[in-house]
């Protein structure tokens, strides 16, 4: 059954405390599998890669062929439903249209004492993405990771997708052609991720990687991170609802389903001033979980780690939604923009009554890869800039020279670098 809780209750902080610090990550200790996965395809390349493939995935790269041709892209986009068809690539031009205007402009003036300063961004030259596979289908995630890495003006965009038993996702193929990505590999798990940080003969190494996977593709990415940049560490999903009483109980009780069904370690809470809406809500769960595919994972979900929290009136909400720090907020209440001004941490913020939070994964525009597990304390979600690096830069002549490099000595000399200063002071008294 999920955590009922109210805030006028004795034990109300030690409750939310539990909530706030629960530990939804997989309990599995993948570390020192994931290591090993690592060293096997650094040391051995292709062949620890077809080996683990046989292993996990149940099929032979040299047989069903370790890439995904642009042919087999195109065929699976040309035999979508049109109306399928259609809908991706709104979704495509919508994502697109957003991230544009995330592009970060230069920076090149001259100051005060003469120095010309400035920073230059520049796109990384190879980008990966993980896409789960298989029975998997996420066409969303390949738009949502592929389209900023091509707005930035990656030159070459890797794919990774594990195909069990040699099964093609015809989805993931048709969002890949839309998005233009340029390589497709039938590699998945912490193998595909090694052989993208460190290269094999067959795959050339790349820059960052980002993208959704399980506990192990997760603990890959965090493992190999240094040698090549991730967008993040993600954990299980999350959603935040607030919700007044004027709201139709069926649309809030929907919305915390939306993550429930995603994996049983998802989580959904309910912030709502009005008790007796909060039972219409819990109702309205019961009934509609026995009406959906996913019936199983989202029980689990929401008896295991949902929770409905009455508060005396919403705005005591905003400091005990700070502290989750939750992936997804919803605000559906009447005056949105002014809670929402309040609000502090929060991955993506959905306003109103009318902005589920499923929107958000699909078509509205921004990125639906965020950050989970409290991490919005101190992250954000992808953007174009993820697949982009700023270099800065500055000239001096002897005037803007003089005017500046004494301090520089001085500043050396105090730190104990002789030759720091002396790099300095010759060109002051050449």
């Amino acid at each position: 059954m999920p955590l009922r809780l109210a805030t006028s209750d004795a034990g109300f902080d030690a409750a939310f405390d539990a909530l706030v610090n629960a530990r939804r990550e997989s309990d599995d200790d993948v570390s020192a599998d994931v290591a090993a996965i690592i060293r096997d395809v650094r040391r051995n390349g292709d062949e620890a890669v077809s080996q683990l493939t046989r292993k996990f995935d149940g099929h032979d790269l040299d047989f069903t062929g370790w890439q995904i041709s642009s042919l087999e892209c195109e065929a699976a986009l040309d035999g979508l439903d049109p109306n399928l068809r259609i809908a991706l690539e709104l979704a495509a031009l919508r994502i697109r249209d957003y991230h544009e205007g995330q592009r970060p402009d230069n920076r090149d003036f001259q100051d005060d004492a003469g120095v010309r300063i400035g920073a230059r961004w520049n796109a990384v030259e190879r980008a990966g993405i993980y896409i789960p596979g298989g029975r998997a289908a996420y066409p969303s995630s390949v738009l949502m990771n592929a389209i900023p890495a091509k707005v930035a003006g990656v030159d070459r965009l890797v794919m990774v997708t594990p195909t069990p038993g040699g099964e093609v996702n015809s989805l993931v193929l048709a969002a890949a052609q839309i998005a233009g990505v340029d390589e497709i590999w039938r590699i998945g798990g912490a193998q595909a991720v090694a052989a993208l940080a460190f290269g094999t003969d067959n795959l050339t190494a790349v820059d960052v990687i980002t993208g959704p996977g399980n506990a192990w593709v997760a603990e890959a990415k965090r493992q190999v991170y240094g040698v090549v940049g991730i967008d993040m560490v993600a954990g299980p999903s999350e959603i935040v609802v607030v919700a007044d009483g004027q709201n139709n109980p069926d649309w809030i009780a929907a919305d915390l389903l939306s993550q429930a069904e995603h994996d049983p370690t998802s989580q959904s809470i309910l912030f709502t001033d009005d008790a007796a809406f909060a039972d219409m809500v819990f109702d309205s769960v019961d009934a509609q979980l026995k009406t959906l595919k996913t019936e199983q994972t989202a029980s689990t979900s929401w008896t295991d780690n949902g929770a409905i929290i009455t508060v005396d009136r919403l705005e005591k909400a905003i400091p005990l939604i700070d502290r989750l720090a939750a992936e997804h907020l919803e605000l559906a209440v009447d005056d949105p923009q002014v809670m929402f001004n309040k609000v502090r941490h929060a991955g993506s913020v959905f306003l109103g009554r009318h902005t589920p939070e499923a929107i958000g994964d699909y078509v509205a525009g921004p990125n639906h890869v965020l950050p989970t597990g409290r991490r919005a304390r101190f992250s954000s979600g992808l953007s174009v800039t993820d697949f982009m690096k700023r270099t800065s830069f500055l000239q001096c002549d002897d005037v803007a020279l003089a005017k500046i490099g004494p301090a520089a000595v001085a500043l050396a000399e105090a730190e104990g670098l002789p030759a720091h200063a002396a790099s300095v002071q010759k060109r002051l008294n050449p």
